[in-house]
């Protein structure tokens, strides 16, 4: 669906942007949304282990380093890395068509 996937590039998939609220969608739009969320939501288990190979990696190095302004960015680096897997955790576990709606709510209390 395009315009309705934006991507995320700090996250590494699209997400969700509704330009209006869920219940303006018409029922084919509504599914046509949910089947595509399916579609990218079954790519984050790929995406979370990649990740987690890059942390993998950097504590190694961190194991290995001994300059400490080094040892601090990849600590911080590491720190990222874990907020994204966590963020991409939450997305996951978002059931869409209850945090479609939710988000259609907030957009209207906001306007």
């Amino acid at each position: 669906m395009n315009g309705i996937f934006i991507e995320d590039k700090r996250l590494g998939i699209r997400v969700p942007h509704l330009d209006k609220p869920w219940e303006d969608y018409s029922p084919n739009e509504q599914e046509a949304i949910l089947l595509e969320w399916e579609t990218i939501r079954g790519l984050i288990p790929d995406r979370i282990a990649e990740l987690e190979r890059e942390i993998n990696e950097k504590q190694d190095a961190l194991g290995q380093e001994a300059d400490f302004a080094r040892s601090c960015q990849l600590n911080a680096d590491i720190a990222e890395l874990a907020s994204i897997v966590n963020d991409l955790w939450i997305w996951y576990r978002v059931s869409p068509h209850v945090s479609f709606e939710k988000e259609a709510a907030v957009k209207r209390k906001i306007r």
